[in-house]
């Protein structure tokens, strides 16, 4: 998986491309845990190029949104393909994230 950053004052948006998988979660939940604490209020999470995701990518995404709802900020889960947004339905992940 590939993850690019952009820091645009307090957004922070990640694009992920790939597999979000127990290889890769790890990496996200790490560079999310230095970057959100840094002055974040809007988090945007692109998965656009994503097109999969394992119980240890959700536990990564479920990670960040407690993380940003305790420094009282927003997270947006954007460009999710048909086939990882069954995961977030089958979860019930999508009755908790926010989605454009």
């Amino acid at each position: 998986m590939e993850m690019t950053v952009n820091k645009n004052g307090a957004e922070l948006t990640m694009k992920l491309s790939g597999r979000l998988d127990t290889l890769a979660a790890p990496s996200m939940t790490e560079k999310l845990d230095e970057l959100l604490a840094d002055g974040v209020s809007k988090f945007v999470l692109d998965m656009g190029d994503c097109d999969y995701v394992a119980s240890s990518g959700l536990r990564a995404i479920i990670s960040a949104q407690k993380k940003m709802n305790s420094l009282q900020g927003t997270m947006i889960v954007k460009n999710v393909i048909g086939d990882v947004m069954e995961v977030f339905d089958m979860t019930g992940f999508s009755d908790i994230l926010t989605f454009e």
